[in-house]
This record gives C-alpha cells, structure tokens and sequence, in this order.
C-alpha cells in the first residue's frame, strides 16, 4: 500500500538520508513556494527535533513510524510557543501557550512540525482569500482558488511540501477537492477539539489531510480517542493495518446517493457527469447502488450558515482587544471596541457576527435558530434512517469548479454538499477521485475503517 509515512521512515532507518536533511529540503521548498500556502516556518524547531531523531538513528537505538516525519499545521491550530494566528490580523502576535491535542500527539509520536499553513481567517471561508497574508492559490492552477478554509494545508500537501498536513473542517472539505489530495473529517468526537480555534463548535474538529490513504490510516490511529480537556471526545477503535488487503464483497455493500444533491440548479455540469459515471460503472462491477431522499440543499445550507453564524456572534464576542488580540487606541472604550473589531476582522467573519446577532437575537430565535436546531435534528434521523437501507454514502464535493483567484466571493452553496454530514456528525473522506473536484465517501459514526477499504477500491478501480 503506498505510504509516503513509510518511504520517508525506510529512507531514515536504512541510512538513505537524514531527518535534518529531508527536513531542511521540505522547509527550502515552503520557503521558495509560489502559493502563499505559508505563514510562519518553524525551521529552528524543526532542525533541532530533527537532530535529535538522527542522533537516536546513529546510536543504533529504533525509532517509531512517525518520528522524523516532517508536517504542517493549519494556522486554526496550536503549537506551544509559536505564532497562532487564524490567518487574522487580529491574532498575528498570540503565541500560544500550549499545543492542541491532536499535535500533541503526533509530536509525542516523533513528528516534527515545520510550518503553520494559511487559510481563511478563523476558517471563515471556502475560497481561501478570507486571509490577512493573501490569496492562497491553486496547487495545479494558480490562477485558480485552493478552496477554504484549510487551504494552505492542502497545497501543501499536493505540492509535496509537507509530508501530511492537520486542517480544521467544519462544513467543507473543498481545498482537498480543489487540490486533489485526500482529507479525512472524522466522526465527531473521535479526534479532540481543545486547542482548535473553532469556527463552530458543533461540527468543526481537526482532521489529516494526505497524499495516500494509508497515510490517513496511520495518523488517525495516533490522533484519535478520549481527551480529558474535551469531553465530547470518544473512544476510538485502532484501524486494522490489513484493512487495504480486504476484498470488498461486493454483493453485501450497498451504496446510496442522494438524489438532490445531483438534480439541482447549483451542480457544474462535468462534476455531475462524472458523478453520474461513476455510479454505472460500481453498478456494472456489482455493486448495489441506491438513490435517496434528501432535504433541499438549500434548505441543509440554511440551516448550517444558521448555526454556524449563530456560534460565530458568540464565540467570537472575546475577540474585542482587551483580553486577545490587538487593540486599537482611541478615546473611549466604547470607540476602541469598535474599532479593534471594525479594522481586524475580516469581511466575511463580520458577516458572519452580523447574521449570527440576528439568529440570536430575542425577535427571531424561534423563528430562525430554533428552526435551525430542529432541522439538524432531522437531519440527523434522517441519516440513521438512510444507514439501515445502505452501507456508505457517496456524493460530489463541491457543486462548482475552483473559480478564478481574486475574483470569487464565497459561495456557501459550494458546500451544500458537505454541510449536511457536518450537521450530522459523520465521517467522511474526499479523496480526489472520478469527478474534477472528487468524490466524498461517508459511512455512519466510527466506521472510518470501511470509508478507507471502500476508497481503496475505488482508487483501483479509478
């Protein structure tokens, strides 16, 4: 099974290499980038760990899967000592005081992190130009946008820059769609959210972004299970390394599509063609294919921006200058207020407060939020409803093509089609497969393991 994790562990272990050297080379290539996908390298840091890791090599001591192996952190995540900024002007002096959860992990599993990655600021975005240091731009057309909000992070990954890379994701997963490269949103509550700067904390969580599957196999096994500082976390099962060995029985899965989602105004036409083949040919190879009922994409859209912007007006009402963050100097507190918020959050974070104020607000809770919170409950029934007729879920992941840099607003129907899984929770893969933006493969609660067995087939068959 490729594995980029184990060709660079060989290249250590058999002596091809050292670890200061591939992590020099991955921090040289970061540096001379023409993506914008960077905004803080770690070199120092990095170097010293990869010494460390060389030194342990040369004294014939055995070193883990994951040591030595250089990554990159979304600028939503934090590294004890460095910079988190959220790609916001607001933050770009917070130096964090401790690491999240899922980097702690890895960093105790012998990873080496080498940069913190652009994106939209605060993950508020899904074109990644929502950023106080610039546009990121396209892995495989820089006239084109990487997508949002984790951006940097999948650039980096398609480049080669970084060996994996962690994002957040909380209703989209268009910059691994966009780059063509696989991303993993894992089943709420399996990886940790203490020390993710939330864009919403009812969906959003962190999650690898890679170039191979096993890769994703590997890292999910480390970052993943119970965290006493979130108590939403879970226990996890590992996922078996012989998983990718494993025949599909392809007369006992059942997959299913959601109807809407492929007869809609907003779907580009080649995505939904390609959509479309994919299904006859899993039908002609066996496998049983089954269209369903959904919501209006419009309507699961809705209720997601609802929500979302309804955290967004709470959460980010810290954000004032006087605790986190810069401040504007002014006559009174009341004008500095204003302004700290006014000059340094970007245009569609003040969108988002602004709708989020309205949802909250005592004249229209029942009528826009409470709705909104029932519709995530049905959306939820629905799908524990659709996994008793079918084993995996499968649709696009973006209604569009990547748009030109520069020149695209956010299109919150560009995620409609990943909105609803982040309402309900569940799993779910986009692996850059079949259609021009990939596919998005989705299973019910803690079956990651399938979501790869069935990616892995597909990737055979692709």
């Amino acid at each position: 099974m490729k594995s980029v994790i184990r060709d660079i562990h060989l290249q250590l272990t058999s002596g091809e290499c050292t670890c200061r050297d591939i992590v020099k080379e991955k921090i040289s290539s970061l540096s001379e980038n023409e993506y914008n996908s960077v905004n803080l390298l770690l070199e120092e840091s990095a170097i010293a760990l990869a010494d460390n890791v060389d030194a342990k090599i040369k004294a014939g001591k055995p070193i883990g899967l994951l040591e030595g192996i250089p990554f990159g952190i979304k600028d939503t995540i934090l590294l004890q000592g460095s910079v988190a900024s959220g790609s916001s002007s607001f933050l770009k002096n917070y130096v964090s005081p401790y690491s999240a959860t899922v980097v702690q992990k890895l960093m105790e599993a012998g990873a080496i992190p080498i940069v913190k990655e652009n994106c939209d600021s605060f993950g508020h975005g899904s074109n990644g130009e929502n950023t106080f240091y610039g546009t990121v731009k396209n892995a495989h057309d820089k006239s084109k946008a990487a997508g949002g909000s984790s951006s940097g992070s999948a650039v980096n990954v398609a480049k080669g820059y970084t060996t994996f890379s962690i994002g957040g994701d909380a209703g989209g997963a268009l910059p691994a769609g966009f780059n063509k490269v696989y991303a993993l949103k894992p089943a709420f509550g399996s990886l940790s959210r203490y020390g993710c700067m939330a864009n919403d904390s009812f969906a959003d969580g962190a999650g690898p972004i890679a170039s191979t599957l096993e890769d994703l196999r590997i890292l999910m096994n480390v970052m993943s299970g119970i965290d006493i500082h979130d108590n939403k976390t879970c226990p996890t099962l590992p996922i078996p390394e012989n998983i990718f060995e494993q025949a599909i029985a392809k007369q006992q899965i059942t997959v299913g599509y959601y109807k809407n989602f492929i007869e809609n105004k907003y779907i580009n036409a080649s995505i939904k063609d390609a959509f479309l083949t994919m299904l006859e040919a899993l039908t002609k190879r066996g496998i049983k294919v089954i269209a369903l009922d959904s919501l209006n994409i419009e309507t699961i859209a809705s209720a997601y921006f609802v929500l979302a912007m309804a955290e967004a007006s709470s959460g980010f009402s810290r954000l004032d200058g006087t605790v986190y963050g810069v401040r504007s100097k002014n006559k009174n507190v009341t004008e500095g207020y204003l302004t700290t918020r006014s000059e340094n959050f970007t245009d569609e974070t003040k969108r988002r407060i602004i709708g989020g104020s309205l949802a909250l607000s005592r004249e229209h809770d029942a009528d826009v939020l409470l709705k909104a919170r029932n519709l995530r409950m049905q959306i939820i029934d629905d799908f524990k409803e659709d996994f008793t007729k079918v084993d995996l879920l499968l649709s696009p992941v973006s209604t569009t093509l990547p748009p030109t840099a520069g020149q695209s607003k956010d299109n919150y129907m560009s995620e409609a089609f990943t909105a609803g899984f982040a309402l309900g929770g569940l799993p779910t893969l986009t692996a850059p497969l079949f259609t021009p933006t990939g596919i998005q493969i989705t299973a019910n609660s803690n079956r990651e393991d399938l979501i790869l067995t069935f990616a892995n087939y597909l990737e055979e068959i692709g």
